[in-house]
């Protein structure tokens, strides 16, 4: 990312989305090996929950169905009675439960992790340090310790979000409904709204993590600095996440049908073959949407800081990577010592 300031201010949507995969293609191997790595578990986790989560609910509803079916029944339903079909379907809630809670537990530390990698790496190219691979992951343990606040915080926000807007479609339910052309009218507005609250959480969040690695800002202050700093770029900003968003969803839209689906209905003798042909493809294009993602986030991040004429201080952002580097090798030397004294 060889730009000065003064450049950086006038970026809009097409040049900070071109700086993205201008960075991307330059650095390509340093890149490929964070994908590999880091994102391309992220993105087959991501995929293969959908698999997983589709196969436990419908084994769930299914079991549900014969609990009913035994219930209501005066013999056995099948080899079980209605309490042997209660137990079955309560490990079935068990199972959805914990599959859940382990994915979000998988996919926030390797989204951390993917997030501490890039905006480091790039970062670093930034202030012309040299960059490498082993570098790069060996400071990650110690960054990401902090996007977890910021990622509390956001992750607080939007419970609050969801609420509230919850709370509002129940009244527009109760009150209102479709009843009428003033009941539509309320409903989109207030879909438009929580859409419009969504897009701007989600880019506030994205800032602040890249704020989190790179200022002494982190946690609900990282989140105040990042609203603070948007301002101005907020369009392009949500143009660029609301691009990604849709090739998120396109991704997704595709694979539940033709694999997802595909699976549980056996729609052709050649299920497998056919689902790998297009699951494949998912993959490695949901993998490659990622690494642009992460990247745009920290494009944003500097296109924002230059908009607002705050000094992008080189020397200083190359201090602050270069503390992270101390303590990784501070705490690598302690575990080599550490490692003599068992020797002897």
């Amino acid at each position: 990312m060889e730009r000065d300031q003064e450049e950086l201010q006038n970026f809009g949507f097409f040049a900070t989305f071109k700086e993205s995969f201008k960075i991307i293609f330059s650095w390509k191997k340093i890149f490929t090996q964070i994908t590999l790595s880091l994102i391309l578990p992220l993105s087959f986790v991501f995929l293969i929950q959908m698999q997983v989560s589709d196969f436990l609910f419908w084994k769930l509803r299914r079991d549900e169905n014969m609990l009913h079916r035994s219930q209501s029944s005066s013999h056995e339903w099948g080899s079980y009675t209605y309490e042997h079909w209660s137990e079955i379907v309560t490990s079935d809630k068990i199972s959805l439960a914990l599959f859940k809670i382990a994915y979000y537990i998988v996919t926030l530390i390797l989204s951390l992790l993917a997030t501490s990698a890039v905006v480091y790496m790039i970062a670093s190219i930034y202030t012309d340090k040299p960059v490498a691979f082993k570098k790069v992951m060996g400071v990650v343990p110690k960054v990401w310790k902090r996007l977890i606040v910021t990622f509390i915080w956001s992750f607080a926000i939007v419970i609050v979000l969801n609420l509230l807007a919850s709370a509002l479609f129940y009244l527009w339910v109760v009150n209102l409904g479709f009843r009428g052309v003033f009941g539509v009218v309320v409903f989109i507005i207030l879909l438009i709204a929580y859409v419009v609250a969504t897009i701007y959480i989600g880019i506030v969040w994205r800032v602040a993590c890249v704020i989190s690695v790179l200022e002494e800002y982190y946690g609900i202050k990282a989140l105040f600095k990042s609203k603070d700093l948007i301002k101005g770029k907020i369009g392009m900003s949500a143009g660029l996440i609301f691009l990604v968003t849709v090739f998120y969803v396109g991704i997704m839209l595709v694979y539940q049908i033709f694999v997802v689906y595909a699976l549980r209905y056996a729609l052709s003798y050649g299920a497998p073959g056919y689902m790998l042909v297009i699951g494949l493809p998912c993959w490695l294009l949901l993998t490659f949407v990622m690494l642009v993602d992460f990247v745009l986030q920290t494009v944003i991040y500097f296109v924002c800081k230059s908009y607002h004429n705050e000094s992008i201080d080189k020397p200083a952002l190359a201090d602050h990577l270069e503390a992270y580097n101390a303590q990784y090798e501070a705490m690598k030397s302690e575990k080599d010592v550490q490692m003599e004294q068992v020797m002897v």
